[in-house]
């Protein structure tokens, strides 16, 4: 037996279970390369993808004074696990810096809110995650025959499994030079521990003088994908040799052990393009802004590619209404008129799994796209303002308000 969650629809569209990813956003900071420190300052300041939930680990940026990016094989690397158990000739620069920080388990970390003192953990993050409030979560309990501890691992599962982390290499584009997007990240012999801001000497020449000449503010973004990698075995360890809800030394004292059997996978690269950013709406006094809006501009590109280059990153949004067909997504989310979506069911089974089944297909209606990048309110660009893209239908049917919807590649 499956249950709909359509039945829930007309009394409250906030039933739905709406999962987001969720994302872990860091820089690797040049600190010897040009305005070092005013690219640093806008990364601090952007905001994780407002359809991914933000896991930040508390620490955004890590420095590094070398150029140069060490990554072998780059496409044989996808796939590629990366613990302390991994083999060093394989790693790369950014595997290292992942192992360093023991990153994978500070995540797990995270999702059950572990307390580093004690070792308690609880389940109150995925159930925030998984059923918006506690009302949802009763509601999921009284329409099945399960326990909430079962409803709640679940959950977990398919949140935790979307757990990612994106590494941004960020770097000013001189258009008069190509050595303005040459060179790298991390060299595996950096202290990246290392909090010091570095010599940042290249940002000796004012920046608002420097934008006053070129007219503009341009970076390019390399950013890798990795995902938390959540399986049975990586399941098993954390409740069998981690979880606990009292205070447990033997526990406790095993998370610090296990923390290197916690891994990430990598799962791809993206490029952005590099293309020169409008910065109608910024006067000439705001240097500071004309930065982050380049970063953040071409962050969002990156972030939009990976979408739709890898199943795994693809986000899941809501639809407003149906008739007509709406949806908060737009060109930050890479929207073209040639985009399709699947339009996806939400479904129960008699345990509470959810799985996601596809009742038509849509694309977005000529004219109808939400220029939803940011600042284009400001630079008074077409569609800035009105909120939602709008759809017509592709195929299929009994399309309702809740019904998720995903890029078809």
């Amino acid at each position: 037996m499956s249950l709909s969650l359509a039945c829930f629809s007309q009394a409250d569209d906030n039933v739905f279970i709406y999962r987001k990813g969720s994302v872990y956003s860091i820089m690797l900071a040049h600190t010897n390369l040009a305005f070092a420190k005013a690219i640093e300052e806008a990364f601090v300041k952007m905001p994780i993808p407002d359809k991914y939930n933000d896991h930040n680990l508390g620490k955004k940026v890590f420095y590094t004074q070398n150029k140069d990016l060490k990554i072998k094989d780059l496409k044989k690397h996808e796939g590629f696990i990366v613990n302390t158990n991994s083999d060093k000739d394989q790693m790369n620069d950014i595997d290292f810096l992942l192992q360093k920080q023991f990153v994978a388990s500070r995540m797990l970390a995270k999702w059950f809110n572990r307390d580093k003192n004690s070792g308690v953990c609880n389940m109150d993050l995925i159930q925030k995650r998984g059923y918006d409030n506690v009302s949802n979560l009763d509601r999921r309990l009284a329409a099945l025959s399960v326990r909430k501890e079962a409803l709640l691992m679940d959950a977990g599962e398919e949140l935790i499994g979307s757990t990612f982390i994106l590494i941004n290499d960020i770097r000013y584009l001189d258009k008069s030079s190509a050595s303005g997007i040459a060179g790298g990240i991390v060299n595996a012999t950096v202290n990246v521990y290392n909090a010091t801001q570095g010599d940042y000497s290249f940002d000796s020449n004012d920046l608002g003088d420097m934008i006053k000449t070129l007219k503009g503010f341009n970076v390019k973004i390399d950013t890798y994908l990795y995902q938390l990698v959540w399986d049975e075995l990586a399941e098993g360890l954390f409740y069998n040799s981690v979880y606990t809800e009292k205070t447990d030394e033997v526990k406790k004292t095993n998370f610090e052990k296990l923390r290197g059997d916690f891994s990430l996978v990598y799962i791809g690269k993206q490029e952005s393009s590099g293309k020169t950013c409008s910065f109608l709406g910024i006067s000439e006094d705001e240097p500071e802004l004309m930065v982050l809006k380049a970063c953040q501009r071409a962050f969002d590109e990156n972030v939009a590619n990976l979408q739709k280059n890898f199943e795994v990153f693809k986000i899941k949004s809501p639809l407003l209404s149906t008739d007509p067909i709406q949806c908060e997504i737009g060109l930050k989310e890479g929207v073209t008129p040639d985009s399709k979506f699947e339009v996806l069911e939400v479904v129960e089974d008699e345990n509470g799994h959810v799985s996601y089944r596809r009742k038509g297909v849509i694309k977005p209606a000529k004219g109808q796209i939400w220029d939803n990048r940011f600042m284009a309110v400001e630079e008074g660009a077409e569609n800035a303002e009105i909120g939602f893209t709008t759809f017509t239908k592709v195929s299929g049917g009994g399309f309702y308000p809740g019904m998720l919807v995903r890029e078809i590649k």
